[in-house]
């Protein structure tokens, strides 16, 4: 309740902050949390997209925030987003950062939300559309194993209820600690027809995901991934939005901004991408679908087959 009273604050200071509009040129400091392709994509994007809208927009770009003479900042990633959060003045629009790190940001600098202007483009997906992507991939499967770290703030509770709407069910434990992440994905996946990983650091890391995949896969239970590079890796299928779809959204934002300075609430990503490994379900034996028929099909509310 107090998170959702804090983002209904940061909601009205954001249209409160960025209501006036101002005549010339918006400055807009572009922030990346480092120099990876991911965010070189991004940047590359979305000066593209900029310069398409034909939009009066002056970008500099950095790793460093300095809101001096910035009339907006746009943070790349969760490193960048803290920084800004921290240290900028102006409104600030952080991008490529999972729903859950908001928040949890949102909750320590509550105190300044009268004051401070943030918002965000969601990296993850909305759940409807997850389940959405599910039962068009593997309608067949509706016992969704999920595991979280205490940090993520997941309402598991609510939802499971959720799901079991749709006629699924939620099979879902936490991992406090690095020495019981295995034990806990054993039973998720013993009482699970697919595990669905989540944007959690402390659980899907370079350190872990390899014996995740080989697990879940002795287990004959796939793993949905985050990304491509997921499903290059050995996860069954993903649904996700590329840095170039997030860019193209950012970029449509900041016009609108620029025309008057006024920034929306949070948002999911509105466009997304679907990618599959047929390699690995021929090994399990799934008839998965192409990406192309799992598209058209996500999006489309129904109830998993019985």
């Amino acid at each position: 309740m107090l998170r959702r009273i804090a983002i209904l604050l940061l909601s009205s200071a954001v249209m409160l902050m960025t209501g006036e509009a101002r005549a010339g040129s918006l400055n807009v400091r572009l922030v990346l949390s480092d120099s990876s392709p991911p965010y070189r994509q991004f940047a590359e994007a979305f000066n593209k997209a900029l310069a398409s809208g034909k939009a009066d927009v002056n970008v500099v770009e950095s790793q460093a925030v300095n809101s001096n003479h910035a009339d907006l900042i746009v943070a790349v990633g969760m490193k960048a987003t803290e920084l800004a959060a921290a240290q900028a003045g102006a409104p600030v629009l952080a991008v490529m950062i999972p729903e859950t790190g908001y928040q949890e940001l949102l909750a320590q600098t509550s105190r300044q939300a009268a004051t401070r202007a943030i918002t965000a483009i969601y990296l993850n997906q909305p759940w409807d559309r997850q389940f959405d992507f599910l039962q068009a991939a593997l309608p067949e499967r509706r016992r969704i194993g999920l595991l979280y770290s205490p940090d993520t703030h997941i309402d598991v509770e609510g939802l499971r209820q959720h799901i079991a709407k749709r006629g699924g069910s939620l099979v879902a434990l936490p991992v406090r600690s690095a020495e019981t992440l295995f034990s806990s994905l054993e039973r998720v996946l013993d009482g699970s027809d697919l595990l669905l990983a989540i944007p959690d650091s402390a659980i899907y890391n370079s350190s872990n995901i390899r014996n995740i995949l080989l697990v879940s896969y002795r287990k004959g239970v796939p793993l949905i991934g985050l990304s491509q590079s997921y499903v290059n890796a050995g996860a069954l299928c993903a649904v996700f939005s590329t840095a170039e779809q997030m860019a193209e959204q950012t970029g449509a934002t900041v016009i609108s901004f620029s025309r008057n300075r006024r920034l929306p609430g949070t948002h999911y990503p509105a466009e997304f991408t679907i990618a599959v490994n047929q390699q690995v379900a021929r090994s399990l034996g799934i008839d998965l679908p192409s990406p192309e028929t799992i598209q058209s099909q996500t999006g489309k509310a129904r109830k998993w087959e019985r």
